[in-house]
């Protein structure tokens, strides 16, 4: 982006959260942000000044919420707080992951909501610019009282403790300390006064940093998928009058009638389908996995949506607790459990395993020569000796067994905490995690149909793809050969793979579209 993203002047929107966290888009904290914190911070010295406790400010935290704290030892207090809740464990999280966790806890900081101290929120913003990204282990949060491991882990970096690792440094390069990274940046390492350690902690950002990625990348691999399905219908001999916008209106879901618009403008112009059009063709319909694709499509679209709403709601919110109020109370409150955001990271992984399940059953029945409508067996070349595209299939189909057991809730769960202070548990992060895994098997299993059915509309010469299809079937040229002897398949999966990711094979379809 051409100007830095201002923090703490209106809410973050998501594209702008990925800007910031995938993309390393430069913040910078509004002045009217900084005001508010510094406000609402002598709001907390007036509090620490106080001989009564005040929870999370002259008190310990969780169990030991009624035990009094000296105010010579708040320094310590805070500091075992970040350096306990560090306890993260297992593979390390993305850096994108890792940048929106940091960035979304910024923004509850600018809120002036939390009583840290202008500087906490001055060295958030500099470690994002600075590209120093701390190390966050995969397990650790139960999605209650927050995200309280990972938070932990960007504290203690922003506290000159733990690794972290540091843009332009390479792709590969080993974490480095976080005090040398944070010298090398001329960032002073946090010393956290009353009520900061807590403010550092307490938020559902992690899972919805995962949820607003996820959210971005699924606008790609659902229209990705109608392409495919549009793909898989022509070359196969589908119809597209199943599509028609007027037997759409008969049932009025929004996302059924968005992906059944976009599987008619992908065929329009298709002399493949044009050819069998018309009474002569002789079959009453397809199968439901052709026919049905935008309904179950659409479903996804609609569930995404839903998705959309409560995250746009979590990035309006001030999670923290206790919270200072606008009239300058500090209260306890149960805002950072992660519930809302648990159920639709759940949701979005049950609608990603339908779709790429349907997927691959488009992907099967081109390679069988009783359902392909005269494709030879396995789209091989020489049947008999090459077993053409039969082991992708079965990739496919692995894939999509471990997007079902992966579309088992994690927010149906709860295990109790903190000598049962915590004593019931959203999982939100471990949802959100799961999805993450999803995401990656879902962009798999359409670049295995979009290479399948590139191969078929091949086998159909002298018949024509539509001019989105072969489109993109010439994109998918361009990295995967055509029809002939077997090869070495694992690298083209993998590059179309990437195609599918990046956005390149939905692009190119919707702009050789016929709208």
């Amino acid at each position: 982006m051409p100007h830095p993203i201002r923090i703490g002047a209106d809410v973050l929107t998501p594209a702008e959260v990925v800007a910031i966290a995938r993309h390393g888009a430069r913040i910078e904290l509004a002045d009217e942000a900084l005001d508010l914190i510094a406000e609402t911070r002598g709001v907390i010295d007036g509090l620490a000044a106080d001989p009564h406790p005040h929870y999370g400010v002259s008190t310990g935290f969780g169990a030991l919420a009624t035990t009094f704290i000296a105010p010579e030892r708040r320094r310590q207090l805070q500091a075992s707080l970040i350096r306990s809740h560090a306890a993260g464990t297992g593979a390390e999280v993305e850096t994108e992951v890792v940048r929106a966790l940091q960035l979304l806890r910024l923004q509850t900081l600018a809120t002036g909501r939390t009583g840290v101290r202008t500087v906490v929120a001055e060295t958030y913003a500099a470690m994002l610019n600075a590209g120093i990204t701390p190390v966050v282990r995969e397990y650790g949060s139960l999605g209650c009282s927050g995200d309280l491991a990972p938070l932990a882990h960007v504290a203690l970096a922003a506290m000159g403790e733990g690794d972290v690792r540091v843009e332009g440094s390479g792709s590969v390069a080993e974490p480095v300390e976080a005090s040398a990274a944070l010298a090398d940046a001329g960032i002073q390492p946090l010393i956290l006064e009353e009520k900061e350690g807590l403010a550092l902690i307490n938020g559902t950002d992690g899972m919805l940093g995962m949820l607003l990625l996820t959210l971005h990348d699924l606008e790609t691999l659902i229209t990705t998928a109608d392409l495919a399905a549009a793909m898989s219908i022509e070359s196969q001999l589908g119809t597209d009058a199943v599509f028609a916008a007027d037997l759409m209106a008969m049932r009025p879901q929004v996302g059924q009638a968005a992906s059944a618009a976009n599987v008619r403008a992908f065929l329009a112009g298709s002399p493949m389908v044009a050819s069998h059009r018309g009474p002569e063709d002789g079959r009453v319909q397809d199968a439901y996995s052709l026919r049905c694709a935008p309904q179950v499509h659409g479903a996804a679209r609609d569930t995404m949506s839903h998705a959309a709403t409560i995250a746009s709601r979590e990035l309006a919110s001030v999670i923290d607790n206790p919270v200072v109020t606008v009239d300058g109370r500090i209260e306890s409150n149960g805002n950072f459990h992660g519930a809302p955001v648990a159920a639709v990271l759940d949701f979005l992984a049950i609608s990603i395993a339908d779709v790429a399940s349907v997927s691959e059953r488009r992907t099967d029945r081109a390679l069988d020569p009783a359902r392909s409508h005269g494709l030879p067996p396995f789209l091989a070349h020489e049947v008999g000796v090459d077993s053409g595209l039969m082991i992708a299939q079965y990739a496919a189909a692995g894939i999509v067994s471990e997007l079902k057991r992966l579309a088992v809730p994690a927010s149906v769960d709860s295990i109790p905490s903190s000598a049962m202070q915590e004593d019931h548990v959203s999982m939100g992060w471990a949802a959100a995690r799961k999805l993450r895994r999803a995401i990656d098997g879902l962009a798999r299993v359409l670049a295995i149909e979009v290479i399948t059915g590139a191969r078929a509309l091949d086998l159909r010469a002298p018949l024509l793809a539509g001019p989105a299809t072969g489109a993109v079937r010439d994109l998918v040229r361009t990295v995967a050969a055509g029809p002939g002897p077997d090869r070495y398949l694992s690298p083209e999966i993998e590059a179309v793979t990437e195609l599918v990711r990046s956005g390149a094979i939905a692009r190119t379809a919707k702009e050789n579209a016929h709208v």
